[in-house]
């Protein structure tokens, strides 16, 4: 018995060291715990706004955009354009997740509830950390808007009327695909050639994003969390080191060039702080920027997305906001 008992705590100690040596050795184990987590929550997320899709929105699902399996997209439009050549302006939304999860499906029903109200609205799926690392993302992102132009008759996408849009890390991508076709100098930077020219832009929609890696809190539980989100992104441990770690901080190569944005988050979301500084930055370089943002005391609190809650007024107000935005394009 005691021979057994040995052996048994000789394999846990084991199965111990293990799963530590797993956690510092590489990303995944943490990273697959986020996304677990982030999926979840996304779910319900997306669940709750299926009572606010309206009917008359039709749909074309699983575009493959690329060469990559991950690379897919899905596009909805008013059902009245079914049977006719009709293209409206085209809202491309890239999903938040941290960069590491997250999927079209879990914001097709608020892109839906965005087509009812007349627009074509594009759910673009991108290759994940630590999967894939920085910064395909952003190549497939432009991929998308290539294929978009290539098959907008189909589509009804108006390929002369894009905005861009994201909510978290989809909210950093957009941001710096907007850049790098606005900026030449930042295209070359990353290496990718813009696949549509600065006046097909018409703005972007950005939510609860990050945008300047060097401001970002790495302290507590939420620094451990970036820390792991940064490992899996970059694809090493010492993140800062890859040779394109600073252009992921994409508001030190903002232009005046950069297009109309609208920018949101909400009062209670530790990435708060980068999107005032992101609004305040482009202000400043002369650019169109409508923000909605909320003072510190507002209650009840307002987290990380909250503009997908369309069951409570701010949630609401932001997709007023956006609307507004969007008309004005």
């Amino acid at each position: 018995m005691r021979t057994r008992i040995l052996w048994a705590l000789g394999v846990l100690a084991a199965l111990v060291l293990a799963g530590f040596a797993a956690f510092k050795l590489s990303p995944w184990p943490s990273a697959l715990a986020i996304r677990a987590a982030f999926d979840k929550d996304a779910t319900t997320a997306s669940q709750a706004l299926a009572k606010h899709v309206p009917p008359g929105v039709s749909s074309r699902l699983n575009e493959r955009y690329d060469a990559d399996p991950d690379a897919r997209l899905d596009v909805f439009y008013p059902s009245e354009l079914e049977n006719g050549e009709r293209a409206l302006t085209t809202v491309v939304w890239v999903h938040g997740g941290g960069w590491i999860s997250g999927s079209k499906n879990q914001i097709a029903n608020y892109l839906k509830i965005l087509a009812g109200k007349g627009y074509t609205v594009v759910g673009v799926d991108y290759s994940v950390a630590p999967g894939k690392t920085y910064p395909t993302p952003l190549r497939q992102v432009n991929a998308a808007l290539a294929y978009l132009q290539r098959e907008a008759k189909r589509l009804h996408v108006d390929a002369s009327r894009f905005v861009l849009a994201g909510d978290s890390g989809g909210a950093h991508i957009a941001a710096q695909v907007a850049n790098l076709v606005s900026a030449p100098a930042y295209a070359a930077a990353l290496g990718i050639a813009p696949s549509i020219g600065r006046p097909q832009l018409r703005g972007t929609i950005l939510y609860c994003g990050g945008y300047d890696f060097g401001k970002i809190n790495l302290d507590g539980a939420f620094g451990e969390f970036m820390r792991t989100v940064l490992w899996s992104y970059f694809g090493r441990k010492d993140y800062a080191a890859h040779p394109l770690y600073a252009t992921a901080s994409v508001i030190g190569f903002l232009t005046p060039d950069f297009p109309p944005a609208f920018i949101s988050v909400g009062n209670a979301d530790p990435l708060a702080p980068q999107s005032r500084a992101l609004a305040e930055t482009l202000a400043a370089r002369g650019v169109r920027v409508d923000t909605l943002f909320f003072s510190d005391d507002t209650a009840p609190a307002l987290a990380h997305e909250y503009q997908f809650n369309l069951d409570s007024a701010s949630g609401r107000l932001a997709l007023e906001r956006s609307l507004k935005f969007l008309a004005e394009r």
